[in-house]
């Protein structure tokens, strides 16, 4: 009776079985990989705007506070973006001719808004609240990073849903004292574990499971 396979078949078969699973476990290590990229995130990414603002040196540098930009982030879901009036408060006076803010003074004269870009912007199927969050506690810089020390704005954090579920199963180690909510120089104590907890029952954060119900945030 012959052969009706080749003796290497076998090898050929247990090759063959290896290669789609080392291509399967390849293309979702990829797929991981690029969903996790700035390309995809967009974290660390600098937005082009209309004018090169810098954090570093109106924040870090001047010490402006962020409500006096973000005038909404107290009441309103949305921080809010600066109007061209905000900014010639100081520069009707100051670095009237740079060409640098010659689109400002366009702005000004003609009464069309600047064209801001939003660096921190989620989909439309995600709901976001700032004013609760900055009641309770949760840092400018906790989710915008270290805004004074950059000279062009980025996306500090991913965004993704898995980086808001970190804060919200556990957000006590996340808070701080509401004083400090807008300083940008505040640093967690060596006590946060007890001080967490101590301002979530404060601020009256304890109700975990509402915080990680896909209701909270997707509405």
């Amino acid at each position: 009776m012959s052969q009706l396979f080749h003796p290497r078949s076998n090898a050929i078969a247990r090759g063959s079985i290896a290669a789609v699973v080392l291509g399967a476990l390849a293309a979702g290590l990829i797929a991981y990989g690029v969903q996790t990229s700035s390309y995809a995130t967009y974290a660390g990414v600098v937005r082009e705007q209309p004018v090169p603002f810098s954090h570093e040196h109106h924040v870090g540098g001047l010490g402006i506070d962020c409500r006096y930009c973000h005038d909404s982030v107290t009441q309103s879901s949305f921080a809010g973006l600066p109007a061209t009036k905000v900014c010639m408060t100081c520069h009707s006076q100051l670095w009237t001719n740079a060409a640098i803010l010659a689109p400002v003074r366009e702005s000004w004269r003609t009464g069309t808004p600047l064209a801001w870009t939003r660096v921190h912007s989620l989909p439309g199927y995600v709901y976001f609240d700032h004013s609760i969050h900055v009641a309770k506690g949760v840092g400018c810089t906790t989710c915008h990073g270290p805004v004074d020390r950059m000279p062009l704005m980025y996306q500090a954090a991913t965004l993704q849903m898995r980086w808001c579920l970190d804060c919200h199963r556990d957000p006590a180690k996340y808070l701080r004292p509401r004083e400090d909510v807008f300083s940008t120089t505040y640093a967690p104590p060596a006590d946060q574990e007890r001080l967490g907890p101590e301002l979530a029952e404060r601020y009256h954060v304890r109700d975990v499971q509402s915080l990680t119900n896909c209701s909270t945030c997707h509405r």
